[in-house]
């Protein structure tokens, strides 16, 4: 269970965390923003409308990952400024590693829509988790299913040392699961429901709150990028922010719904049924004492010291307060 593959990307992308100097940032023209395909949004209305260009003034590439520990890579490489809906799981096990990364909004939160599915031919539920020993589990490592599955496991007195843990991408989980490779997969978005198909899970999205174990996303980025371009980085948020409002204005929907399933890749009925699980908090909530004004860094530690006892990471930091900018979100709200 050991985040090899986190280590030696963040490892060998360490000389080029500083590409992005005051000079370069100065005359920054195209930004490049990561995300996620089958992870509908508001953001995506103005993305797919050009709203955020027409905005920020600058040109933007918008490229899909498959998880959140491939945007910690490509932030550290300089090849991606900002991520749209980073896990916090993931965003902890790369400064936990010495990445200077920070967040700078709470983009979703969404237990119902991140979970570890049982194979229905198992038979097994919550009352009879402790027969998960053993098995083949499909697990996007160092993401928050990673997070929640060890925190469920915990939860089960399920020893994870005892388990054959793979480290697959949701997409390629469902898929290995519909073939009856894996006995357990974790994952979100289309790939959950997907996995869904052929098990059950084990816990609720109101199941695994009522036990602590939260689900949400966040914005971030490279502290020098924010250092450098706060003024755009805090259009950036305010953009979010607007796109957020209309969708929870509920007037909107149908105009916005069918241009974010598109641009999710996906059908509408689909992206429907995912978006229907997400909240997306004000920014006036956002920074608030429930979360960035002082939970979500709490939070954070909390999922470090997760990883610490499952042997994913090594350490973790004293405190997480540093990694946490409030300082765009707060000029976007007006203050």
């Amino acid at each position: 269970m050991k985040l090899a593959k986190i280590k030696a990307a963040l490892a060998s992308s360490a000389a080029a965390a500083a590409m992005l100097t005051a000079s370069q940032a100065a005359a920054l023209d195209e930004l490049t923003v990561a995300y996620f395909l089958e992870w509908p949004m508001p953001f995506q209305y103005g993305k797919a409308e050009g709203i955020y260009e027409k905005e920020l003034g600058v040109k933007i590439n918008w490229v899909s990952f498959d998880a959140g520990t491939a945007m910690s890579a490509a932030m550290a490489s300089g090849d991606v400024q900002i991520s749209v809906s980073q896990g916090v799981p993931p965003f902890v096990v790369a400064t936990s590693a010495g990445q200077d990364l920070q967040t700078l909004d709470v983009a979703v939160s969404y237990s119902e829509n991140d979970n570890c599915v049982v194979a229905e031919t198992l038979e097994i539920d919550k009352t009879s988790a402790s027969e998960l020993a053993g098995k083949k589990v499909g697990v996007p490592i160092g993401t928050a299913a990673h997070y929640g599955f060890l925190s469920q496991m915990k939860h089960f007195n399920v020893d994870v040392n005892s388990m054959e843990i793979v480290d697959m991408a949701p997409a390629d989980g469902a898929a290995a699961f519909a073939q009856g490779n894996l006995d357990m997969v974790c994952g979100w978005g289309g790939a959950l429901r997907r996995m869904k198909e052929h098990g059950n899970v084990l816990l609720t999205g109101a199941e695994k709150e009522e036990l602590g174990i939260l689900v949400f996303d966040v914005t971030s980025a490279p502290s020098d990028f924010v250092a450098e371009q706060p003024e755009l980085v805090a259009k950036f948020l305010q953009v979010t922010a607007d796109m957020n409002a209309m969708w929870n204005a509920g007037d909107k929907k149908d105009v916005m719904l069918p241009v974010i399933a598109k641009d999710a890749g996906m059908d509408v009925a689909e992206a429907e049924a995912t978006i229907a699980t997400f909240t997306f908090p004000s920014v006036e909530e956002q920074l608030s004492d429930k979360w960035l004004g002082g939970a979500a860094q709490i939070f954070m530690g909390g999922v470090a010291n997760v990883f610490v006892s499952a042997g994913s990471i090594e350490s973790a930091l004293d405190t997480y307060e540093g990694a946490v900018d409030t300082g765009p979100l707060d000029s976007a709200s007006g203050n």
